[in-house]
């Protein structure tokens, strides 16, 4: 498996800013993420007020209150569909911040434009300019994601997605409270809403100024400007790299997900909890404010990695709490006949079983997507990273199509809201298993990050030198039977592991690291064909650019002491070597672990007592600075990893 290609930003401080919201303050983060945020609340604020002034204001007898939202919906996604392919190479071959800039001036210039349209109250206007609207954020997507981890380094792509996916919301929810708000006020309610939509697009380009350049990937790139031909290309670009293609899948099923409760609050919020037009506001409210925490909630719990492990617990926070929201609200459907004011509503305890529902499925939703997106552009080729961006944000319109009209359909086939949220929950359940299976490294992310925070606290120092891209042994002491397992917690990229054939017997480990392409070895004298198989394929995971793992010491200590490292290491390195790759070597100790339940104990056996030392002990890695190719001898190996121990 290919790890990181993508070139991150310049090599910064292992820990350059305390924490995700320091990246306010810095001009490679700040000016993009202020127009991005204007952007998305220009976008919200514009069809929110543009569908309440159809849907309540206007007599169109050609475009039906019942339907104006879903013409609305239809016409800002069609270009997602259209012209995504476009806009993904465009933003690999042009500096993306002229490319922010044009598609700044862009939108000041349809504002212009909608603002007459609000003005006569010109509707097919206004639907022009929410086609056009659609186009503007479908210039933009590719830029928006494919922007960060040039600036950002690994240890900041988390948090710094994080932001953006907060800041995302924030602003779609700042923007059709705005819209609601200001198309409502009396006689000049649209007028309002024109000139708000021009201020903020003009205060969009005047942040972008201040946006650094980014130098183009791909300059040579010829463009393709047929979009189906290009549409085709692109999606298969993305399966070139299996765990992206498949992550992208991933994230498309989650807007799948969010788009049936979004679409369904109104009539969830008047026709199952009996609320007024205010409540169904404080439902996208506490949900878009759930996506906020959990997609703030990543870095922490990351510890500023990109920790994909934390995608099978979104994924299990999403199904459980999507499954309570329907036994939540079965019973309200018929309660009460009246409607509730948003004061009644939550005086109602009922209500808030409903609305801690919606707060952590949409927290959970936060913690599926945000690591996923990370993931996407740290392992994107540089060179069509923002065409791999276009090809998600066509999934993602066809997936959101395709969840508008399922929904319709179980509606029309006389099904409840509560019973879609059900199924879709279900529905979750198995969509996740079936990625996670496709995709074992998530699921053997989120069993090392259990490990590492649950059953120990795992505490990791010198991780920055772990590589974010590029071939390299990890050398490390062995203590215990899960070593691998929190080698794998401290690594933003995946590891292959050369050990023991035997540990491939053990029931619940054998199968983890089978399913984690773990290389089996087996002494000459043993068995010679598995001997020589291991080293031909530790070679081939060098070649291939990836991280290989092994344990100098050829087994488990059974006395705590470290071993004698044995020659395997020096083979590995004259057969990578041979085939033109001289990785470099990192040392590392872990610490602690000796007496834990995983490990053996004065000659005996491990896991035999349960009660031994281990849940939320306090455990480390240590990891030392890389020694060339060239420098590696077992002795001398074994006195940096001693060294590293000895530091405790």
């Amino acid at each position: 498996m290919t790890t990181a290609t993508a070139e991150t930003a310049p090599l910064a401080p292992a820990d350059p800013h305390p924490n995700q919201f320091a990246l306010l303050k810095q001009r490679r983060f700040a000016p993009f993420f202020w127009t991005q945020f204007a952007g998305a609340a220009n976008d919200n604020l514009f069809k929110f007020a543009f569908t309440v002034m159809v849907t309540y204001q206007l007599q169109v007898a050609w475009l039906p209150p019942a339907m104006a939202g879903l013409v609305i919906g239809a016409l800002f996604i069609l270009p997602y569909l259209l012209f995504s392919a476009t806009s993904g190479q465009l933003a690999d071959k042009y500096d993306k911040r002229a490319l922010i800039l044009f598609v700044k001036w862009l939108e000041i210039g349809i504002m212009v434009v909608a603002a007459f349209g609000f003005f006569a109250a010109n509707v097919p206007i206004l639907l022009l300019c929410t086609f056009l609207m659609g186009l503007h954020s479908t210039l933009f997507g590719p830029v928006k994601f494919a922007y960060l981890p040039q600036h950002l380094n690994e240890r900041e792509l988390t948090g710094g997605n994080g932001m953006v996916e907060m800041g995302t919301f924030v602003a779609i929810l700042l923007g059709q409270v705005a819209g609601g708000l200001l198309v409502d006020v009396p006689a000049v309610g649209p007028q309002a809403v024109g000139i708000a939509c021009i201020v903020l697009a003009i205060a969009g380009r005047v942040v972008a100024h201040a946006i650094p350049k980014s130098a183009p990937t791909d300059p040579h790139l010829v463009i393709n400007w047929n979009p189906f031909t290009e549409t085709w290309a692109n999606l298969k670009l993305a399966r070139e790299n299996v765990v992206v293609f498949r992550s992208l899948l991933g994230i498309s099923w989650m807007w799948f997900f969010g788009a049936i409760f979004l679409s369904q609050f109104p009539s969830f919020a008047k026709d199952v909890l009996h609320g007024n037009a205010q409540v169904a506001s404080l439902l996208l409210v506490v949900f878009s404010v759930g996506i906020g925490i959990g997609a703030l909630l990543c870095e922490m719990l990351s510890r500023r990695h990109v920790e994909i492990g934390l995608v099978p617990l979104g994924a299990v926070g999403m199904s459980v709490f999507a499954i309570d929201l329907y036994f939540a609200s079965r019973g309200l459907q018929d309660a009460q006949a009246a409607t509730f004011t948003l004061s009644q509503f939550v005086t109602v305890g009922a209500h808030w079983r409903v609305m801690a529902d919606l707060a952590l499925l949409s927290l959970f939703t936060g913690l599926y997507s945000v690591p996923m997106y990370a993931l996407i552009q740290l392992r994107s080729q540089p060179t069509h990273r923002a065409r791999i961006i276009a090809a998600n944000n066509i999934l993602n319109a066809l997936f959101m199509i395709a969840s508008s009209l399922i929904a319709g359909a179980l509606l029309g086939a006389g099904l409840t809201i509560p019973q879609i949220f059900l199924l879709t929950a279900l529905a979750n359940a198995v969509v996740a298993f079936y990625i996670f299976m496709l995709v074992p490294e998530y699921l053997l992310r989120f069993i090392a990050w259990v490990v590492s925070r649950i059953i120990y606290r795992f505490k990791v120092s010198g991780d920055e030198h772990i590589p974010v891209q590029g071939a390299a042994v990890l050398a490390c002491n062995h203590v215990s039977f899960v070593d691998a397992v929190l080698l794998m917690a401290a690594s933003p990229r995946p590891i292959y592991f050369v050990m023991d054939h035997r540990i491939f017997k053990l029931p619940v480990l054998g199968a983890m690291f089978k399913l984690a392409k773990a290389i089996p070895i087996a002494s000459q004298k043993e068995d010679p064909v598995v001997y020589e198989a291991a080293f031909k394929r530790a070679a081939e995971v060098l070649r291939d650019g990836d991280l290989l793992a092994i344990f100098p010491e050829g087994g488990i200590t059974k006395d705590g002491v470290l071993q004698p490292f044995k020659g395997g290491i020096m083979k590995v390195l004259e057969t990578a070597r041979a085939d033109g790759v001289q990785p470099p070597v990192i040392p590392m100790a872990l610490t602690n672990l000796w007496g834990s339940f995983f490990s053996r104990v004065e000659q005996g056996n491990a896991m035999v007592r349960p009660f031994r030392r281990g849940l939320f002990n306090r455990v480390g890695l240590n990891v030392g600075a890389p020694i060339p190719a060239s420098q590696v001898e077992p002795a001398a190996l074994q006195g940096s990893v001693a060294k590293l121990l000895a530091a405790g």
